[in-house]
């Protein structure tokens, strides 16, 4: 399969270790189930992440939440429905004080809150994958997935789908059927338009990146009459004169592919990163290197991809860089997927640290959410990574409201009002107050699980019947069942 190609590939490595908690810091308190994502649909990362998984790098881990010390719930804040507290608007303030006349904060204002806001993982409190990841080769991948028995003489190798045919509830309505279907078998398939459409919007967009495309400093404010409060755009601009002391300029660049914006800022990028960690996070001054920030914070499995109702800019992954007078001071790392911007990590220079930015680039991505919402009607949702109640310091994530927080059992999202009384009561809580909900999307048939064995994608059972005597089986229905049947049936297992 070539690079781009539709097929999600991952490599599970389990979790039955204890490892140190990046939270608490107990040695061996901390368990997750992880896997590294070679390639990944942006569809599918939406799927798993609505699932409880969630990003380092190309590594993908879900907490095993009813026996980890610190129980990391899924967080997403409703974006158009966000009202700034009286908190956010003084940061808000002080950012536009400082813009307009120079006046910097005297101290800090988070209370201890500031550093990674919306950081899921400090890298130390991510379980490393057990082994190095293979080195897969994917091209000219056959699909043999419809087809139950490789060994039949009516297998035949086709294009790769685009994905198994979706129900209008698990996909969007622009993603593509399976390529080749009803055409003569013998003759290569034509382009699609819309493979076409697709390609040319990406050209666009890599053009206007490399033009410097930038967010406005000043968001366009949401529609308000005066009978409503100030919304969130207009308090980001208020009392900004026509000619402040200070400039920002809020830039949107693509990390993968990396657009030619990304490429010019990189080293400009990892320098500030290199200073916060050794500031912040007080890690000693080899520890961040450039290889480092890499993998954490650039590498990234998602293709790059666009959507006639997607937004402008596409999804995939990015960073969202503060331009203050011509150089960065802070970059926030984001995904930008079918139904949601989701926060990956946010470092600064630590010489700008009373400004609140961590506070202050949340707002600047619920703003941006909210701005995309209009290009894309699905695209609706902030995910700030996860809500760690049991360390206050994570709890912050909880104030930018209205927000859910995703029941660890069912998969359904509930109002974070609902939840705090129980998680005060129990770090691990169900969530869910429906006794009778279940899984939608619990493991029912672990033969119809896809893999990629010997370039060649084929349905678990295939895979079992042409491998006798494996005994994988258990390590195949614990992925499943955490992915879930639909991704299951979506994303390729590597096997070997």
């Amino acid at each position: 399969m070539a690079a781009g190609g539709s097929y999600s590939i991952v490599e599970y490595f389990g979790g039955d270790d204890g490892y140190r908690c990046g939270y608490c810091k107990n040695e061996k308190g901390s368990f997750s189930n992880g896997m590294w994502s070679h390639t990944m649909t942006v569809q599918d990362y939406q799927d798993l992440i609505d699932r409880g998984w969630r990003r380092s790098g190309k590594y993908v881990y879900k907490p095993i939440m009813n026996k980890t010390c610190c129980p990391q719930y899924t967080i997403r804040c409703h974006a158009l429905n966000f009202h700034p507290s009286k908190t956010h608007k003084k940061t808000l303030k002080r950012m536009n004080k400082f813009l307009s006349k120079g006046e910097m904060p005297e101290e800090q204002h988070d209370g201890g809150n500031e550093g990674e806001p919306m950081d899921s993982v400090h890298e130390e409190g991510v379980r490393p994958p057990p082994q190095d990841p293979l080195k897969i080769d994917h091209t000219d991948v056959k699909d043999i997935s419809s087809n139950p028995d490789p060994d039949t003489k009516s297998a035949s190798p086709s294009t790769p789908r685009k994905d198994s045919t979706p129900t209008p509830s698990e996909k969007p309505s622009h993603v593509a059927p399976k390529s080749g279907k009803g055409a003569d078998p013998n003759r290569p398939p034509c382009r699609k338009a819309k493979d076409i459409r697709k390609e040319r919007r990406l050209q666009k967009e890599q053009q206007k990146q490399s033009e410097g495309a930038s967010t406005s400093l000043n968001p366009a404010p949401m529609e308000s009459t005066s009978t409503q409060p100030k919304s969130l755009e207009e308090f980001i601009s208020e009392s900004l004169p026509t000619d402040p002391l200070h400039r920002l300029e809020v830039r949107l660049v693509r990390s993968n592919p990396p657009s030619p914006q990304f490429k010019a800022s990189f080293e400009a990028s990892y320098q500030v990163y290199k200073l916060y960690q050794i500031a912040i996070h007080k890690d000693p001054p080899d520890k961040p290197t450039e290889s480092q920030f890499k993998r954490f914070l650039c590498d990234s499995p998602l293709e790059a991809e666009t959507a006639p109702d997607g937004p402008d800019v596409g999804y995939g992954s990015f960073h969202q860089q503060y331009w203050l007078d011509g150089r960065i001071i802070a970059v926030g790392v984001l995904d930008i997927l079918p139904y949601c911007v989701s926060s990956v990590y946010l470092y600064y220079h630590p010489d700008f640290s009373s400004l609140s930015l961590g506070t202050y680039s949340a707002l600047r991505e619920i703003a941006f959410t909210r701005q995309l919402k209009k290009q894309s009607p699905k695209l609706s949702y902030y995910y700030l990574g996860f809500y760690v109640h049991s360390c206050p310091k994570m709890r912050y994530k909880g104030q930018y409201r209205p927000s859910d927080l995703l029941c660890p059992e069912t998969y359904v999202w509930m109002p974070i009002e609902r939840c705090i009384p129980r998680l005060d009561v129990s770090v691990y809580s169900r969530l869910n107050e429906d006794t009778k909900a279940g899984d939608a999307q619990a493991l029912k048939d672990v033969g119809r699980a896809l893999v990629l064995y010997r370039r060649t994608v084929m349905p678990y059972a295939a895979y079992a019947r042409k491998r006798k005597g494996s005994n994988d089986q258990k390590e195949v229905e614990q992925y499943a069942s955490l992915v879930g049947q639909m991704c299951a049936e979506r994303i390729l297992l590597y096997r070997s």
